[in-house]
């Protein structure tokens, strides 16, 4: 296991990335388990994301970074003309959260131009620089599945050279369920809390009829 900083293309390491699209509790549950077995991984914070909300659930990222592993931003470069200002200034809100440096950027559903871009952005490293994305292997679980071949299939392993795994985890902290099952569990919970958070602060919806 190694992180981005310190991977090497020709080596046999490991690169775990865990991007946070959807909810911050499946990613707790998975790296608490990950601490259990020794792992460190690297994950990776949306600011922008109308799913969960960082500044609100800043234990659940703090909690991340307390079991060893490392948090970064993860980053929609499609929202932003000025990519370089924009991931300035999200790093440093999510610096505020863990009061500790952001060093590394993932983007979210990165345009060709970001792929293999070699220079850093906002000063910090990114997940799809060439040493990290093309000069190793690259496997994505994208859209719940391994479209693009399993992990231990890819010609890097074969090759015992590094590999770059991406996961997200809502796809694997809650066994048994279809993917859409899980997705529309996590809108109802969302929906459950937004209840909860009106009736404890308006009362005309606690006393509503």
């Amino acid at each position: 296991m190694c992180g981005f900083a310190d991977a090497e293309p020709a080596a046999q390491h490991l690169i775990l990335r865990h991007d946070i699209d959807v909810a911050l509790a499946p990613a707790v549950a998975m790296a608490e388990e990950e601490a259990e077995m020794g792992v460190a991984a690297s994950y990776f914070v949306m600011l922008r994301n109308p799913l969960y909300n960082p500044f609100a659930e800043a234990e659940a990222i703090l909690r991340l970074r307390a079991l060893g592993h490392d948090v970064g931003l993860h980053f929609d470069a499609a929202l932003y003309d000025d990519l370089t200002s924009a991931a300035a200034r999200e790093c440093g809100l999510l610096e505020d959260i863990l009061q500790a440096p952001v060093a590394t950027i993932s983007f979210h559903r990165p345009a060709p131009a970001l792929r293999d871009r070699p220079d850093n952005l906002a000063g910090r490293r990114h997940t799809y620089q060439p040493r990290v994305f093309s000069e190793m292997g690259y496997c994505s679980d994208s859209r719940g599945g391994w479209h693009h071949g399993h992990p231990l299939d890819q010609a890097a392993v074969a090759a015992e050279r590094a590999l770059q795994l991406l996961t997200h985890p809502v796809w694997w902290m809650d066994g048994g369920k279809r993917v859409t099952d899980r997705l529309d569990a996590i809108i109802d919970d969302r929906a459950e809390a937004s209840r909860r958070y009106l009736e404890d602060q308006i009362e005309t919806y606690r006393r509503r009829e």
